[in-house]
């Protein structure tokens, strides 16, 4: 076997990979043995098949596996023992010779490679990028607050209904006369909310009711034939639902309202700990701090686009295989045509060269992940989503077991270590460069990807 590689320029190369029958004789002919070992042949005991019928049968097959299995081999340790950095995978070539299994002995395979094109950058305190930190309005503060009281509230028991209120009774169905139904719908537990009923006349007529009074309405017209609600209404099948149009009268036997936890002790213990915070000033700085940490991430991914965008002007003569990648794209992605390459190709070279100034400035400052930082970030990760329903103070261990758990998925870890690997990236490049602070309100934050 020979293996030989062609330079082209410096991002494009060939291999050459010609095998002589010497290279892949001996195991065509073990694997044509173990067929014939096995094969289930008509008028022939396994194992007493004429070695010249299984060649004919399996020959050619068993062939172009076993070439092509060794020409994939040798290509890819050629490429990892000679360190050839590449871009996407190798390419038959252009120039690929034909290859005819039933004439040839001796086989000749060409690959086009993309080479990765080497780097000279310097980073310092000329350049310049912006760090925009998000503002945190009195307004923020007050809607996380208002959030975290609402969700440690509870309901109340009133006696008369506003729109928001549950009303819980006796659900009768009628006949026309105004009586009860005979083998009508009873339901004797119903729930209604009226901010959910759609009829404006309808829902009125719930508006300042009392526990013992009974409400005479129309279901259907309330819901205005929603067979969800009211199947859940009536209690019936949503195909039963629909059929029945007879007004209801609704007894109301209780109203219970919901009340946001009041800011007191009692809440601040329940979100911070107990003793963490002890007056409503104190409970709004931890809030206020808790959405400036928040933000935080934002910061950081505007700061890397950002960087991005200054950064690479370094990279501006580099030059790529572009025509060897728009073959590669167009030979594993189903979905592009030429056109969308050739339209899509500045864009993706773009990322393409910031994916490999960051491996750069990785490799050459050992940046490295480790294993307490994986996990680190893998808590603030599960501490975010607790974050979500009120749940501040979540203890240490919990969070570490749900972060472990998250990490023995393969797939959710390669997303977190990603995350903190660009962390990892993005403070590395905050203490080399020059940080233009600024601080923006969110409204202007958000405009800055408009």
């Amino acid at each position: 076997m020979q293996v030989d590689k062609h330079v082209i320029d410096q991002v494009n190369a060939v291999i050459t990979i010609v095998l002589d029958k010497a290279d892949y004789q001996e195991k065509v002919e073990k694997t044509l043995k173990n067929y014939r070992k096995k094969a289930n042949v008509p008028g022939f005991r396994p194992g007493n098949v004429p070695a010249g019928l299984i060649n004919k049968m399996y020959g050619k097959a068993v062939l172009a596996e076993e070439v092509q299995q060794l020409v994939g081999e040798s290509l890819y340790n050629y490429i990892k023992d000679n360190q050839l950095n590449i871009l996407g995978e190798p390419l038959a070539s252009v120039d690929q010779p034909a290859i005819d299994f039933d004439t040839q002995e001796s086989f000749t395979f060409k690959f086009d490679l993309a080479l990765s094109p080497e780097l000279t950058f310097t980073l310092n305190k000329k350049d310049a990028i912006p760090y925009y930190t998000i503002d945190v309005t009195e307004d923020m503060v007050n809607e996380q607050v208002k959030s975290l009281a609402s969700r440690n509230g509870s309901y109340v028991k009133v006696d008369a209904a506003e729109e928001k209120d549950v009303v819980k009774g006796l659900l009768t169905e009628l006949q026309a006369d105004g009586q009860p139904a005979a083998d009508g719908v009873v339901v004797e537990d119903a729930v209604l909310m009226p901010a959910y009923v759609k009829d404006a006349g309808e829902k009125a007529k719930f508006m300042g009711v009392t526990v013992g009074q009974t409400v005479v309405f129309n279901p259907a017209k309330a819901y205005e034939k929603a067979e969800a609600e009211l199947a859940s209404l009536l209690h019936v099948a949503k195909d039963v639902a629909t059929t029945i149009e007879s007004d209801f009268s609704f007894e109301i036997k209780e109203i219970t309202r919901f009340q946001d936890g009041e800011l007191n002790q009692e809440l601040f213990d329940s979100i911070y700990g107990k003793d963490e915070v002890k007056s409503e000033a104190d409970f709004r700085e931890r809030v206020k701090a808790s959405i400036e940490a928040q933000f935080v991430p934002e910061s950081d991914y505007r700061f890397m686009v950002d960087a991005k965008t200054v950064l690479l002007k370094k990279l501006s003569d580099v030059a790529f295989p572009v025509d060897t990648l728009k073959r590669w794209v167009l030979a594993t992605k189903q979905d592009q045509t030429e056109a969308s390459v050739d339209t899509d190709m500045p864009a993706m070279i773009e990322d393409l060269k910031w994916h490999l100034m960051k491996e750069q400035i990785v490799k050459e400052n050992n940046l490295t992940v480790t294993d307490a930082e994986l996990l680190e970030t893998a808590k603030k990760v599960t501490r975010a989503q607790f974050a979500q329903y009120g749940m501040m103070n979540v203890p240490e261990d919990l969070l570490t077991n749900y972060a472990s758990d998250m990490l023995k998925k393969e797939e959710t870890r390669q997303n977190i270590l990603d995350q903190a690997m660009s962390a990892v990236v993005a403070n590395h490049l905050k203490g080399v460069v020059k940080l233009n602070q600024k601080a923006i309100s969110m409204e202007d934050f958000n405009k800055l990807y408009a």
